[in-house]
């Protein structure tokens, strides 16, 4: 099966989705179209807001390829992954985890932890925890770049309308299975050097501004 390249604008850019931290870029919540549909080998990349107050809508936030899926079961219990869930009182880092939800006692619904997606006095929100689990996916990724609010321009040849613009105006996704558009793509990013992380999110920029 051929790739196949996932495109979306990443309005809010505050390490909790995607979470690039401990060796793991993940996308646990948010985008559950995306979360659903990308396969292991699949690009999920995520481009800046073109708010007029941000002006990033041109510069690449994050790039994964999707090495594996699991449930949010499977991601609670995984020690690979314990580090992620999210200490509020913590560092940016630990604030920001998103593996945020398990099974109550008697197995009859979710348990979401304090974190990003919680009302402002660390109960659950009804409306985060319904979009979050109704795709019960999360995608992971050990081969990726996370520039944040440090990204990169991206080159004016992927931003072309007449093959594949992929800087997206609107929040919705964009989906590409051109196989000579995504090598040629991938290939820019693998011109930044080894995947990992590259630059601090957004968000934390402007709180220290």
């Amino acid at each position: 099966m051929a790739e196949v390249l996932f495109s979306y604008v990443v309005r809010y850019d505050s390490g909790f989705a995607p979470n690039p931290f401990y060796g793991y870029c993940t996308l646990a919540t948010c985008k559950p179209d995306i979360r659903h549909a990308a396969q292991p080998g699949d690009w999920v990349v995520g481009t800046g807001s073109a708010d007029r107050r941000l002006n990033r809508g041109t510069t690449l936030v994050y790039a994964m390829r999707v090495g594996e899926a699991c449930t949010w079961r499977d991601y609670w219990a995984d020690p690979r992954f314990a580090r992620k869930r999210p200490l509020r009182r913590g560092s940016r880092k630990q604030s920001c985890g998103d593996n945020i939800y398990h099974r109550n006692d008697d197995d009859t619904g979710w348990i979401q932890s304090d974190s990003f997606h919680s009302n402002d006095d660390g109960t659950a929100r009804a409306e985060h925890v319904k979009r979050d689990t109704g795709v019960d996916r999360i995608l992971i990724s050990q081969d990726f770049y996370y520039f944040g609010g440090q990204g990169p321009e991206i080159p004016v040849h992927f931003r072309d309308p007449t093959r594949y613009d992929i800087c997206r105006k609107i929040r919705r996704r964009k989906r590409l299975d051109d196989d000579d558009w995504i090598g040629e793509f991938v290939a820019w990013l693998r011109t930044f050097g080894s995947p990992g992380f590259y630059g601090r999110p957004l968000d934390w920029i402007l709180e220290d501004a």
